[in-house]
């Protein structure tokens, strides 16, 4: 029991981590806890327009640890172009300490699912991945593009960036977010 609790406390240091984009409506970024539970929820709520079937419940506990190496290495925004191989070795290394903290068994489970999500290689991870992918995008198309704005990102990079993975993972989801990217381009939200 206590380590789990010692797990369950060290994770809460996700809450300060904080990313790049507003909540809606408010002045304040969101942090990465935030983040995870919204695309987690973002996925169930996707699940019937997945590419291929899922099981859904990997696909939540992927969204849920995937950004937990962030609580060493903090967030980056997505359309970063390099140090992408260092700041992953460094995730794993704080993953793996963090999730060496539970019994063996739960430990490698969550590390695989880690693991998993990084790799991209199965249907929940491509599934996993879109979500996670368009959830800033949301927020930035409801947001006017405050975080596009605020850091000088252009249409292209965000197309670059975010197109493979969702219209791998979740081609419906990228049908309805390119054009709504365009409206975002010719409204001046992004370069």
């Amino acid at each position: 029991m206590q380590n789990i609790i010692e797990f369950a406390l060290e994770i809460d240091k996700l809450k300060q981590v904080t990313r790049k984009t507003r909540v809606l409506n408010s002045e304040r970024y969101e942090n990465s806890a935030e983040h995870s539970w919204q695309i987690a929820l973002l996925a169930a709520s996707l699940q019937s327009y997945a590419a291929e079937p899922v099981d859904i419940n990997q696909v939540v506990m992927m969204l849920l640890v995937h950004d937990i190496g962030e609580i060493e290495t903090g967030d980056t925004i997505v359309y970063a172009e390099s140090g992408w191989e260092e700041r992953k070795a460094h995730e794993l290394a704080c993953v793996t300490r963090i999730f060496g903290m539970l019994a063996p068994e739960q430990g490698a489970r969550f590390l695989d699912l880690w693991k998993e999500f990084e790799a991209g290689e199965t249907a929940e991870a491509r599934f996993a991945n879109a979500a996670d992918r368009a959830m800033p995008v949301l927020l930035n198309l409801a947001n006017h593009g405050q975080s596009w704005l605020e850091n000088g990102i252009r249409h292209e990079q965000v197309v670059k960036r975010i197109a493979p993975p969702i219209r791998e993972g979740c081609p419906a989801l990228w049908e309805y977010l390119e054009g709504r990217l365009l409206d975002a381009k010719a409204k001046g939200w992004l370069g």
